[in-house]
């Protein structure tokens, strides 16, 4: 029993990730050839994953993450300002600017954790849960990169404040993790010498996070 139930959460947790992969639903049909199993037994983990709210089916049966992955999402945000905290110091002391971790939820970036640097005279104030579409800012416009498979650093020039430059790197190799390191600066920061920071940054935190 025990080994048959350990199995079943082995392919729950398979099912979940194929999920999370891609960005898109999947039809049973679809998750039954992915994972190599009959569709009666991806019907049974639907329906228990639906049950449980970690699964939602749209109007044409294809599955998708529901919205209980992102209850168990929130809980893990402490861990992640707690981990990354340390880096986001040294890079915003070494840059002047203020640094940040944000995370992909959805077509959303959230900030989750945020540092100011202690020596500037000016900076710009950016709030942990602070949200904006993955579509504006250097931070989730570097999410998007890495959902391409891009890890390199991306800059950008008011688009989140007027007046106010960012930079950030995706966090690389943490297949369970969508989210980039950034600065952002109402002064002018040059990509070219700011960038490998902000690069070495994310994949630090990335090794303290695997």
């Amino acid at each position: 029993m025990a080994a048959e139930s350990s199995q079943t959460l082995e392919r729950g947790l398979r099912l979940l990730r194929l999920l999370a992969d891609g960005h898109r639903g999947r039809t049973p049909t679809e998750l039954a050839a992915e994972l190599g199993l009959s569709r009666p037994a991806v019907y049974r983990l639907l329906t228990t994953l639906q049950d449980g709210g970690f699964v939602r089916r749209d109007g044409e049966g294809r599955a998708h993450l529901g919205f209980g992955v992102l209850v168990l999402a929130r809980a893990v945000h402490p861990l992640l300002r707690e981990g990354a905290l340390p880096a986001l110091r040294r890079l915003a002391e070494e840059v002047g600017a203020t640094a940040h971790l944000t995370i992909a939820e959805g077509d959303d970036g959230l900030a989750v954790a945020v540092v100011e640097p202690s020596w500037t005279d000016m900076h710009v104030a950016y709030r942990e849960g602070s949200r904006h579409p993955l579509s504006r800012g250097a931070a989730g416009l570097a999410i998007l990169a890495l959902r391409e498979g891009r890890t390199g650093y991306v800059a950008t020039e008011g688009q989140l404040q007027e007046g106010a430059h960012g930079i950030a790197a995706p966090v690389p190799g943490l297949p369970w993790l969508e989210a980039s390191v950034g600065v952002i600066s109402f002064t002018p920061l040059d990509p070219a010498d700011v960038g490998p920071l902000i690069t070495a940054a994310a994949g630090s935190l990335s090794l303290s996070l695997s």
